[in-house]
């Protein structure tokens, strides 16, 4: 049974096949044919709940065994009609009965209407859109592949995902590409349809004729009624998988089902629904039956005052956890409650603040998906980083630009930017011809500063096809609250957050948090050993180590800097991981009188040491610094400086000051299996 199971669309095929030879049975015929009706039905109803057009990929081999189906039935069923004087089953019999009721004309019109509709229209316009989709996706697969870089490298995703995004994006080529070439089956089909009425019609008189069936009406009437019911029978269900390759092609702008889209989006504009009812009425005047023209106007005003009332006794919630705004009767009221007023006095970890015209990008309701990306960055910035960044407030304001937003941490403004909603952000590639510059608005990427243009949707196939990079506007704030977060990760990390860390551990490991915590080092000691560490931007993903390498060290060290110097050590395979590329690192190095101008301007004082230079001395440092960072940033980024251990934290606490997105390692950050490629040295 299995064995028939896995290979049943095989078999499938082969019976589809056989029909084309061997004669079948009335009855056989009959269930044949309704079978071929409910396949169609099902296709139609899977076009319709499907979201996007590859949860159906298998459509195009669909399309081509749904065709070969009904040439298979109407070769047996013209078969069945010429040999058994016009009767070719009940199936047949029925409908060509029902259409033609009497008069061969009407039936033999209703059947080239249906016909002529989906070949000139359906399949027609399904054709179309299959092949300018297939152009397009093709064209706009290296923009895609670009997007999908910077997303990468930003952070944004990962690389299971970016993985996952290229292989969709070579999918959809792929799906494009297939129905281009399986609408022509549903062309032909339609063809070979109206081919097939006529030879029936023609090879039916002639067969009557010669048999002596009856005059030459009631030869007309009998081979009229079977080859409308075959015509029919067969080109009902084409009709059917027609409009399902329309709905298919058409999918690619749906974020969910078809259903589903035109509730949501019709529900959405209930004043359409009223001018409707509205304007039906003038109908009257010309003569239109009043009490239909009446009922129908009746229906739409009411459809459309119910959603309106609807709409207005909603209020979308824009942000993540609880409501931002809340409509009161009356603010003196409202204050009079002292809890309201102490409600002032929170301070959110991670804001954020929107003009109103970037207002859909956050509302859900309106197809935002801003905080779903939010929550897909939280996730993906936990598996790196191991830390769990707190809720991003989300707010409207009336104090800033339109289409300005600004990102505040602890409730003080620390960057914003400003984005067109209706625009792309476009990165344009090294070296372009004068001729395929594509214009816009010049503007600066706001997370990482690099010039960019706002290129309008109407220039987006042109810019793809030139190898600019196009960021939606979602994508650009996304990045930009993305990189906001990664360089101020330490701030957000509270002694509340580190509890939990403790707690989660805990629960694998008990015995390592309780001879660590409070044991060795108290919670404050070990946020700020933590901290240490995610400034550098090292993970804390594994604690285990952590607690364990403080455990050792902790009881006889008490300065903190060297106690994270201790713990990097322990994970030096992160650290070695998370800034080499391909068994590589690239750095540059410090010269060994510099180091020891650092080592002996180190001075020792209670529970720690701080780096005691001349004005002058720390100025040549910065000097040389700076020429090397400067060549450097134009071969990796970020750049790295390696120094001896001893060295290392005084070195970068200095640099801080003026390059603080520079790395700075030890040679014990390092793991052996790395190899290191120096590009230069800093000496003074």
């Amino acid at each position: 049974m299995k064995i028939f199971l896995d290979n049943i669309v095989a078999v499938f095929v082969i019976v589809i096949v056989t029909l084309l030879i061997v004669p079948l049975s009335f009855h056989v015929l009959d269930l044949v044919f309704i079978l071929n009706l409910s396949f169609s039905l099902v296709i139609i109803l899977m076009s319709m709940y499907i979201k996007e057009p590859l949860e159906f990929s298998i459509f195009p081999s669909i399309l081509l065994v749904a065709t070969l189906i009904r040439l298979a039935l109407n070769v047996s069923s013209t078969r069945m009609i010429l040999s058994n004087g016009g009767y070719a089953g009940e199936v047949i019999r029925t409908f060509g009965e029902f259409v033609v009721r009497g008069d061969v004309i009407v039936g033999i019109v209703v059947f080239l209407i249906i016909v002529l509709v989906q070949f000139i229209v359906i399949t027609k316009g399904a054709e179309r859109v299959a092949e300018v989709a297939a152009r397009f996706t093709l064209d706009a697969m290296p923009g895609k592949q670009m997007a999908i870089d910077t997303d990468l490298s930003s952070g944004v995703i990962d690389e299971t995902e970016s993985r996952a995004r290229r292989v969709k994006i070579q999918r959809e080529a792929d799906f494009f590409g297939s129905m281009d070439g399986a609408t022509k089956f549903v062309k032909g089909d339609a063809i070979i349809s109206i081919v097939i009425i006529f030879i029936n019609l023609i090879g039916g008189f002639i067969v009557g004729a010669v048999n002596n069936e009856g005059t030459m009406q009631q030869v007309m009437n009998i081979y009229s009624i079977a080859t409308v019911g075959d015509g029919l029978m067969s080109q009902i269900p084409a009709l059917l998988i027609s409009v399902a390759t329309g709905m298919v092609v058409t999918r690619s702008a749906s974020e969910a089902d078809l259903n589903a889209d035109v509730l949501k989006q019709f529900r959405g504009q209930p004043v359409t629904l009223i001018i409707t009812g509205v304007s039906l009425l003038f109908l009257i005047i010309i003569g239109f039956p009043p009490v239909q023209v009446s009922m129908t106007s009746a229906f739409f005003i009411g459809l459309g005052y119910f959603l309106h009332r609807q709409q207005q006794a909603f209020v979308p919630a824009r942000a993540e956890g609880p409501p931002v705004l809340e409509e009161v009767t009356s603010e003196v009221s409202f204050y009079k409650n002292l809890d309201n007023v102490y409600n002032l006095l929170t301070v959110d970890p991670v804001g954020m603040e929107f003009g109103y015209s970037l207002l859909p990008l956050v509302d859900e309701h309106s197809g935002g998906n801003f905080m779903d990306r939010v929550v897909m960055f939280r996730k993906q910035f936990a598996d790196e980083m191991g830390m769990v960044i707190p809720s991003v407030r989300l707010k409207d304001s009336s104090q800033i630009n339109p289409n300005q937003y600004e990102i505040k941490l602890k409730g003080e403004v620390i960057a914003g930017g400003e984005v067109l909603i209706d625009h792309f952000l476009a990165l344009e590639p090294a070296d372009i011809p004068e001729a395929e510059v594509v214009e816009g608005i010049e503007t600066v990427e706001p997370a990482f500063g690099m010039p960019a243009k706002w290129i309008s949707e109407d220039k987006k196939i042109k810019a793809e096809m030139a190898g600019y990079t196009l960021i939606d506007p979602t994508s650009v704030i996304i990045t930009h609250l993305s990189e906001i977060i990664r360089n101020h990760a330490h701030e957000l990390l509270t002694r509340q957050e580190v509890k939990k860390m403790l707690d989660n551990l805990r629960k694998r490991n008990e015995i390592i948090v309780e001879d660590t915590i409070p044991a060795v080092l108290t919670l404050t000691e070990l946020q700020k050993i933590l901290r240490n560490l995610l400034k550098e931007g090292v993970p804390v993903s594994d604690l285990e180590t952590i607690l364990e390498t403080l455990a050792d060290y902790g009881p006889v060290v008490k300065d903190n800097d060297m106690l994270t110097e201790y713990v990097r050590q322990a994970l030096k395979r992160t650290i070695t991981h998370r800034f080499s590329e391909a068994g590589q690192m690239k750095v540059l190095s410090l010269d060994g009188e510099l180091e020891n101008v650092i080592i002996n301007s180190v001075k020792k004082i209670d529970g720690g040491a701080y780096l005691a230079l001349e004005p002058d001395t720390i100025q040549k440092i910065i000097a040389a610094a700076t020429d090397k960072i400067n060549q450097m940033k134009q071969v990796v980024q970020p750049p790295i400086i390696l120094t001896s251990p001893v060295v290392r934290v005084y070195f970068k606490k200095l640099l801080d000051q003026f390059y603080p997105e520079v790395v700075v390692l030890s040679f014990n950050d390092i793991d052996s299996g790395v190899q290191i490629q120096s590009l230069g040295t800093i000496e003074i």
